[in-house]
Formats: C-alpha cells, structure tokens, sequence
C-alpha cells in the first residue's frame, strides 16, 4: 500500500507541475495577444496618416526620425513574429493539456485500482 502512495504522490507531484507550466504558458501567450494589439493599434495609425507625416521612434529618452516605410516594415515583423509566437504557444498549450489529461488519467487509474486493493 506504501507503495501505492508513493507512486500516487509522484503522480500528484507531476500533476502539479505541469499545471504550473500551464499557467505560465497561458500568460506568456496573454502578453503576446496584448503586444499584437497593440503594434495592429499602430498599424491602424500609420494608414491613417500621410506618407508626408513625419514619424519618430522612442530609443530610450530620445525621439529619433523615422522613414515611414522603415516604421511600417518594422511593425509588420513585429506582428509577424507575435504571430508565430502565438502559435508555437498554442501547440505547447495543446500538448500541456494532454500531458495533463493523461497524468489525471493515470491518477484516477491508480486510486481506483487502490480502493479495489482496500476492498479486497
């Protein structure tokens, strides 16, 4: 029976972690959704504006002058990026979720099999 809880706890333990791995995933994900938002909001403003507009860019205290196109180009692979950052984490969400599917499988298993042995 030590046994059996042993190997419930481990179970338990990975359970656990791969929760957590869960959530940090999720609100990785979160933060790009809000960045791709965000750099789509500028990419509204710039076809808003005129090709005669002049655009600075923030590096560190300082407003620098920025080519439009430059500035377009740059938010267009910044979304690019979040993108396919948003997929990669999308498919790791989708097999965190099987990985916690089987390991709550496998702990049901276990207790089930437990109780069996208790009734016996």
């Amino acid at each position: 029976m030590a046994e059996i809880q042993i190997k419930l706890q481990a179970l338990s333990d990975d359970y656990q972690k791969l929760q957590q791995e869960m959530q940090t995933i999720v609100a990785s994900r979160q933060k790009l959704e809000s960045q791709s938002q965000e750099n789509a909001g500028v990419q509204k403003e710039f076809e808003r504006i005129g090709d005669d507009e002049t655009i600075y860019k923030m590096v560190g205290p300082v407003l620098l002058k920025q080519d439009k196109f430059e500035a377009e180009n740059t938010v267009k692979g910044r979304l690019d990026f979040i993108a396919n950052e948003i997929t990669r984490l999308e498919d790791q969400i989708q097999e965190t979720q099987t990985k916690i599917e089987k390991k709550r499988t496998e702990i049901i298993q276990l207790q089930t099999s437990a109780q069996a042995q208790q009734g016996a």
